[in-house]
């Protein structure tokens, strides 16, 4: 289990948080050291909790030999606290980003965005989760490590001296590794002590896509999607996710049995092959826990006004958005604060997905089907299939800025890399045509 970091508030009321970014070895294969990156420790990284409402500060320091950032991935928050490629942290540097935590109880994660760079560092370790609490949570299991754990998927390749093997910058989609890691660990085993466990399931590869069941075929139910709580818990035999999506589920067990999570090969280009991830074990005896809970949360649907603008984004190949690779200052939309929008996301080619900074989205049509009922909540991160359309109904946040963007992309890394990435901004209302659409050397640290 990645360890807990859950600061008490200080006098101020502020709960601080230190990262650390460094380098080191790591047992991952038996009898071998891998070379790895890590958060406080060679891999991966701890679990930063907190609560709605609460101050946070970061000191994030860089004990690496290259330059990174660290994005707080799903957080809606400020663009200059976002951690993206305009927030570099060099070598020997700190960077102390700070922000009032205001969105519905959810499961995040951190990790690097340094543009051009990002398949790399995240492939050698850095990520870890973070878990965002509120007062409004119904009675679903919250004790960490006990009922409720996080599962980190990611896939390796390995040399046979045990370093990390491959380029993620070649190929059609970077790496597609052959070992499966659970939360860093290979052939990893967990043994449960409740009747029912909450599982939240992150996707933190830089390509592959999981469609994840277990191999008895029970059934389970979805509770949360990338933004938080479903309206109410949707059974299901199986999901799927795409690099940057997370999901949370609660799945039952009785004593003494055993369960075993796969993904299954479901003939997606990105998700090839059939993997064993987590086999678990239910103790002899359990502790009683009460079912899923008919409704979860105040669920309130995006809705689209009359006339919302819709902005369209063409995916083609693995190195441009609408025709334009990236370009870190050319600002690529201006979008008034508070808007509603639908954007429609086409993708002309192989497997892609798409993810944007800052906003909460719910997905209305892929290829014009509704999506899973499983995902149908607040997102952040969606699966864009070969040759489809997918229209989003987006809503953007308060944090006016017109000099610092956020971004939006593929989350596919070696394509984020490649250049499938844009940039907008967010601004005060009325003002989109007053906004310049080129970001001033200074302000972007280039």
């Amino acid at each position: 289990m990645p360890p807990l970091l859950q600061p008490k508030p200080d006098k101020d009321g502020v709960r601080r948080f230190e990262l650390t970014m460094q380098a080191g070895q790591t047992r991952i294969l038996p009898g071998k050291q891998t070379p790895t990156w890590g958060f406080n420790g060679t891999f991966l990284g701890p679990t930063l909790r907190a609560k709605r409402g609460d101050r946070v500060r970061m000191a994030v320091r860089n004990r690496l030999p290259e330059t990174s950032t660290v994005h707080w991935h799903g957080m809606r928050l400020p663009a200059i606290m976002d951690g993206g490629p305009h927030q570099p942290i060099e070598p020997g540097a700190v960077w102390t980003p700070h922000w009032t935590i205001d969105q519905p109880a959810t499961t995040s994660w951190y990790h690097p965005h340094p543009h051009g760079s990002t398949a790399k560092h995240v492939y050698r370790g850095l990520a870890g989760m973070f878990l965002i609490d509120d007062d409004h949570d119904v009675d679903l299991p919250s004790d960490y490590g006990v009922d409720d754990f996080p599962i980190i998927l990611q896939d390796k390749r390995f040399a046979a001296d045990g370093s990390l093997d491959g380029d993620p910058l070649k190929g059609t989609f970077g790496i597609l590794g052959d070992h499966m890691l659970v939360n860093g660990t290979f052939g990893p085993r967990l043994e449960v002590t409740t009747e029912r466990v909450r599982f939240r399931v992150l996707n933190g590869s830089n390509a592959r896509m999981y469609n994840l069941a277990f191999a008895d075929k029970r059934r389970f139910h979805v509770i949360a999607n990338d933004g938080g709580l479903l309206g109410a818990p949707v059974e299901v035999e199986e999901f799927s996710l795409t690099p940057g999506e997370r999901a949370e589920i609660v799945v039952s067990f009785a004593p003494g049995e055993q369960a075993l999570l796969q993904t299954v090969d479901n003939g997606v280009d990105i998700g090839e092959g059939d993997f064993d991830l987590l086999r678990i074990v239910a103790a002899a005896q359990l502790r009683p826990a009460p079912a899923v809970p008919a409704r979860l949360a105040s669920f309130v649907p995006i809705t689209v006004p009359p006339g919302a603008k819709v902005r369209r984004f063409r995916l083609t190949g693995h190195d441009a958005i609408n025709g334009k690779p990236m370009d870190m200052k050319r600002i690529d939309e201006v979008v008034p604060a508070g808007a509603v929008e639908i954007w429609e996301v086409e993708n002309n080619v192989y497997s892609h997905n798409f993810h944007i900074h800052e906003v909460a989205f719910q997905v209305l049509e892929m290829d014009g089907s509704a999506p899973p009922a499983y995902a149908t909540g607040y997102k952040d991160t969606v699966y864009v299939p070969g040759k489809s359309v997918v229209r989003l109904a987006v809503q953007f946040g308060p944090h006016v800025d017109p000099r610092t963007p956020y971004m939006y992309h593929c989350h596919l890394l070696r394509h984020e890399d490649s250049g499938m990435m844009g940039q907008f901004v967010i601004v005060k209302p009325g003002t989109e045509e007053q906004v310049s659409r080129v970001i001033t050397s200074s302000h972007s640290g280039h």
